[in-house]
């Protein structure tokens, strides 16, 4: 098999729902010359060798010593554009996370966001916890993704090395997900397994189940007249499930591009669903009525990954009760995300 071919299979073996949900998660190989990533906005399931957008590691590595703009809608502009300047194909626009991919020495990344992993993550003991459970791993409290989770990580890479001789294998990042790297796809495997493995073992002696049932519901039809009666477009498309504990706070970019940050569970009606777009500044995406929760969207994909991402949280929030229970991103954090014009361009991939 070609790198191309391997990175690939990595893609669909790690774009099961078991790893990520949408278009959550990225992958890349890379040569001296050349790193190949996912586009943004694309699903791993979904890549085939055509599909990887194809980048000059050189200008790339010119990102590292540019001087940015203390503005961050600037410095994210200049990014995005320095970005586009090294692709070298027309497969489309690199992840945002295509720069931290180029940072590893390893030629193999491979970048999810597992329902398990963020249990640790998002936990409040979370960094207690991976150091005792992965004390190989490099752990980072949350930083804004982009250029300058990249540029941080970076530094911390580079003192690791320092420190142990080598590169991390195991990058955990804080309320986001984890990075695993190699230099051959059995070992990206044994890594991921080991990681998944350590993780289940620790719910299982902390009494914390790993599913978390819920049924599907035909919804109630005045509630979905309703909804979109009050929301038009934003709810022209409905997702439904029984009731479930759905959290009340930021967890993750990834649940904040696909279902926001806050549910709705007030009253239907005008003056509720204005309160909550004022506070809130957008429409909900997860609306919480009668005995059912509901996945808004103005396609079905679009409800559908609503409810799915509700439902993953909700997994995600029981499961940190294995250490300390949710730690909630902070209001700066969301805003950046909420705001940031790369999430708004992977979100409207979303057919």
């Amino acid at each position: 098999m070609t790198d191309l071919e391997i990175i690939v299979a990595l893609s669909h073996e790690f774009g099961s729902e078991d790893y990520v949900k949408g278009g959550g998660g990225n992958t890349s190989v890379k040569n001296e010359e050349t790193l190949w990533v996912k586009p943004s906005g694309t699903t791993l399931g979904g890549l085939t060798v055509d599909t990887f957008v194809a980048m000059n590691r050189d200008k790339i590595n010119e990102l590292y010593n540019v001087e940015t703009p203390a503005v961050a809608a600037e410095r994210e502009e200049l990014v995005k554009n320095l970005m586009a300047d090294a692709v070298e194909n027309d497969a489309g626009r690199p992840s945002v996370e295509a720069p931290l991919h180029n940072v590893f020495e390893a030629k193999y990344v491979v970048h999810t966001h597992p329902a398990l992993v963020n249990g640790l993550t998002c936990a409040k003991g979370g960094e207690a916890a991976c150091r005792k459970l992965f004390p190989e791993a490099l752990w980072v409290e949350y930083i804004d993704p982009g250029y300058t989770l990249c540029m941080e990580v970076r530094k911390r890479i580079e003192q690791y090395k320092s420190d142990k001789g080598q590169e991390p294998a195991l990058l955990v990042l804080q309320n986001h997900g984890i990075f695993i790297s190699a230099d051959t796809p059995d070992e990206i495997r044994k890594l991921y397994t080991h990681f998944m493995d350590t993780l289940k073992a620790e719910y299982n002696a902390t009494g914390v189940s790993q599913t978390m049932e819920v049924a599907e519901a035909a919804g109630d039809k005045d509630v979905t007249e309703q909804l979109n009666t009050l929301l038009g477009d934003d709810a022209a498309f409905t997702a439904c499930s029984s009731l479930f504990n759905v959290a009340p706070g930021p967890i993750t970019p990834d649940h904040l591009v696909y279902s926001k940050a806050f549910p709705y569970n007030g009253n239907l009606d005008a003056p509720g669903v204005e309160a909550y777009k004022t506070e809130r500044g957008y429409a909900p995406k997860v609306v919480i009525a009668g005995e059912c929760v509901y996945g808004l969207g103005n396609s079905q994909k679009n409800a559908d990954l609503a409810l799915e991402l509700a439902q993953d949280g909700a997994l995600v929030m029981q499961l940190t009760e294995a250490f300390g229970g949710i730690n909630y991103m902070t209001d700066a954090q969301r805003e950046f995300i909420e705001n940031w014009e790369v999430e708004s361009y992977r979100s409207k991939q979303v057919g």
